[in-house]
């Protein structure tokens, strides 16, 4: 028997764990952000500004664009 319940429980699980995967994700690029060299202080204040008001974007846009790419 179908219960709609448990379905909505399932995504609702699925949500927060992919939610929360993404708040970690979030965190390490701020992190990152503050602690590259390779950005001078008037670039790193941009791109924390960015990552605090674009909240789901900010942090992709920093790990394409921002980040150092590590060999």
């Amino acid at each position: 028997m179908f219960h709609p319940f448990e379905f909505f429980l399932g995504f609702g699980v699925f949500a927060w764990l992919l939610g929360l995967l993404y708040f970690i994700f979030w965190v390490w690029m701020f992190i990152d952000c503050l602690q590259n060299p390779r950005l001078q202080s008037t670039e790193k204040l941009i791109w924390v500004l960015v990552l605090l008001f674009l909240h789901v974007l900010g942090p992709i846009l920093y790990f394409l664009i921002g980040r150092e790419h590590r060999v």
